[in-house]
């Protein structure tokens, strides 16, 4: 249903992130020979031989420590294995076969996920160093030669990873399925939500916050679509999250974020917006994802003519950065309204894929200069030569102009809201790139 995902795993100082970042094809991991810097999940998209696949580095496992921090990135590791297609341990030539490589070889045999056997920092071109066949000891298979740093050997792994993916006609058959996730503080009603939609019981229901641990899938088909919901835990404070568990449900509710291609932002109707549905909010709308904002246990608040009108302002100006995001009121509990989800979540899926020819787009911007011209600095005037859109998930548009710094980012508001007066992409953030004339 999703990309195929490939963990990037090992003990700590063995070269994951330098990897990580070679095939990612960008510096996105902190590469140090310190070990334990890298201590979340990163995750990244790349493709090889037509194949696309999101590769996600780790922190070093410790297999045996008591130190909280390896600890944490020990269980960071497990999430990842245990979500994951194929997973690439990395060893290290220049150490040979540890006792900490024996461990890691053990757990990912218990996985019984496919594995690709990666022995770094064979630096030097054309010579095969003997040590390699002692990493058959690991029970792997064959290890491949790799140097992360130059980047022989990376063709070999990634032809490995490839051959282990599931038939790619299986992705395709699931490519108008639309991947919802449910996000929101706890018990705010996800679970209630899904069950209501599905007419049955498919994840647990209580009202003690938490119960939720991790994100569950659940396929939907109806004469509206196809959809896959992406049920998740509820998002605390960090500053609140004591409970190991609940930490790692976090990771996985900001992971699903990110598989996700339109998120329902669920609210609580009788508390309203608080400090922290604003930051859950910011987290979607930071990933460029087409998000709905869903009022939930609207059955339970006293109403009058007025009501609904002002929770919508409240809203509206608690969540002013996402302005273009629909509201719905609705009671998982009693099903109001929840038949529109469905029109609703395909309407800003629609917007968010929704591309804008090059000529549409300077038209619309030269009527927009000409409305309210440009700023200028000390005499010196923007200029705005052309725009063009360069991607969609959420639409994004580069401009070119004279100078950066001229274009306040109050101009970028307006040419913004320009676009989507004419356009409507509602429902999706927007992503403006400026370029300086003589820029690559």
């Amino acid at each position: 249903m999703s990309k195929p995902l490939v963990a990037i795993v090992g003990r700590p100082n063995v070269g994951k992130s330098m990897l990580f970042n070679k095939l990612a094809g960008k510096r996105l991991s902190i590469v140090e020979d310190t070990p334990g810097v890298t201590r979340d999940r990163l995750y990244a998209d790349t493709d090889w031989n037509g194949r696309t696949f999101t590769i996600v580095d780790t922190g070093g496992i410790e297999p045996q420590t008591s130190s909280e921090i390896l600890l944490f990135m020990r269980h960071q590791a497990e999430i990842a294995i245990d979500t994951a297609d194929v997973i690439i341990l990395v060893t290290d030539i220049r150490t040979g076969v540890t006792a900490a490589d024996m461990d890691v070889a053990n757990m990912l045999l218990r996985s019984k996920k496919p594995v690709v056997l990666a022995v770094n920092k064979m630096d030097s071109i054309g010579i095969n160093d003997p040590s390699i066949y002692e990493f058959y000891n690991l029970g792997l298979g064959e290890p491949i030669a790799l140097s992360a740093i130059h980047g022989h050997g990376t063709d070999d792994i990634l032809d490995a990873c490839v051959s282990y993916f599931p038939p790619e006609e299986a992705d395709e058959e699931n490519d108008d399925c639309i991947k919802v996730a449910l996000i929101g503080r706890p018990n705010v009603g996800k679970s209630s939500l899904v069950n209501h939609i599905l007419g049955e019981q498919r994840v647990i229901v209580s009202d003690v916050a938490g119960t939720t641990r991790d994100a569950v899938d659940s396929y939907f088909e109806n004469e509206q679509g196809r959809y896959l919901f992406i049920d998740t835990a509820g998002i605390r404070r960090r500053s609140r999250i004591n409970d190991k568990v609940e930490k790692y449900s976090v990771m996985r509710a900001e992971l699903a974020i990110s598989r996700a291609d339109v998120c329902l932002i669920l609210i609580d109707a009788l508390d309203g917006i608080t400090e922290q549905d604003t930051k859950i909010a910011g987290i979607a709308h930071e990933s460029g994802k087409a998000c709905i904002i869903v009022v939930n246990k609207w059955d339970l608040v006293e109403k009058d003519s007025k009501t609904m009108d002002k929770m919508r302002a409240d809203i509206q100006r608690d969540l002013s950065f996402m302005s273009y995001a629909p509201i719905l009121f609705i009671s998982a509990l009693t099903g109001q309204r929840v038949d529109r989800i469905f029109e609703i979540i395909n309407y800003v899926n629609d917007q968010s894929n929704m591309r804008i020819t090059t000529g549409m787009l300077n038209n619309v911007l030269a009527d927009a200069t000409a409305r309210v011209q440009p700023p200028t600095d000390r005499g010196r005037r923007l200029k705005i030569y052309y725009m063009t859109q360069t991607g969609i998930k959420p639409p994004t548009f580069v401009i070119f102009c004279n100078s950066i710094e001229l274009f306040h980012f109050s101009y970028q508001r307006y040419i913004e809201n320009q676009i989507r007066s004419v356009f409507g992409l509602e429902g999706t953030p927007v992503r403006l790139i400026i370029r300086q004339k003589g820029d690559k």
